[in-house]
């Protein structure tokens, strides 16, 4: 299925966010997601099913200041 993924496009198997995220190489636990602007807790992200255009944000913290 075609999602964009923190505006890039990719084509993925996964019907789930985590799923997603396990396919894209996502590994890290800090990290922030939303899905059509809707944050996404990390515990919901097994559950949360995706559908082909849907648009992916993966944040992760930045060090610095």
């Amino acid at each position: 299925m075609h999602i964009t993924v923190n505006a890039k496009p990719h084509d993925i198997s996964a019907q789930t966010l985590a799923g997603a995220l396990a396919e894209l190489g996502v590994v890290s636990p800090a990290i922030a997601t939303a899905v059509n602007g809707l944050f996404v807790a990390r515990d919901a992200r097994a559950t949360t099913r995706l559908a082909a255009g849907d648009r992916v944000e993966i944040l992760a913290p930045m060090q610095g200041g």
